[in-house]
């Protein structure tokens, strides 16, 4: 028996199991906090994950580590999903369906990212770094976009990640929420997009 190649299988197993362990944990953090509210005991946590509080711990030694991580896991989601659509074939579809793709996440993830806000925990300012690398993936897709001549050239990146984040707000501030995103962000798109005369095509 080769004990080297055993010894890493079980390695391989108990890293698998510890990236599962800590995806579970996430997910019911996200769901007791958004019910509960940022003061749900961590043992409530671990229950709903389904492991021990001590597995907890090993993964997020505080609750504001946890906290951090729902929310760069959040992030880390918006900037892959930017990303991928770099390069696109379509630039304007890649935008427009990125920034509708980016209110549907926000509104429907509000509940749980009001909780970690209202805890008094600076969590803005530990994700900056995460957040800057969104807004530039957003700048890549809105150039190409103003490069295909698809929407309008004085429109900055900052400028669109702010109305984004009003769209957003004003959005989960009613009671439609998801739907009330989609409808505000499909007007934002309306007014950035360059509409062509027939001549000018």
């Amino acid at each position: 028996m080769n004990i080297g190649a055993l010894g890493g299988e079980e390695t391989r197993a108990g890293r698998a199991d510890a990236q599962r362990n800590h995806r579970r944990i996430l997910e019911a953090a996200e769901e007791v906090f958004s019910r509960e509210g940022a003061s749900a005991p961590i043992d409530l946590v671990a229950e709903r994950a389904g492991v021990g509080v001590g597995t907890l711990y090993r993964h997020f030694p505080t609750k504001e580590a946890l906290f951090e991580a729902i929310v760069l896991a959040r992030i880390e989601e918006l900037l892959q999903s930017a990303r991928s659509r770099v390069g696109a074939e379509d630039p304007e579809a890649a935008l427009f369906d990125y920034l509708a793709y980016f209110a549907a996440e926000a509104a429907a993830k509000r509940d749980v990212l009001d909780a970690i806000a209202s805890s008094g925990i600076d969590i803005k300012s530990r994700c900056a770094v995460k957040v800057e690398e969104v807004a530039q993936a957003l700048g890549q897709l809105l150039e190409q976009a103003q490069q295909a001549r698809a929407v309008r050239g004085d429109v900055s990146a900052q400028e669109l990640m702010a109305l984004m984040s009003a769209a957003v707000q004003a959005a989960c501030a009613g009671e439609a929420g998801a739907a009330s995103a989609e409808r505000i962000v499909a007007i934002v798109c309306e007014g950035i997009r360059v509409h062509h005369t027939p001549e000018a095509r």
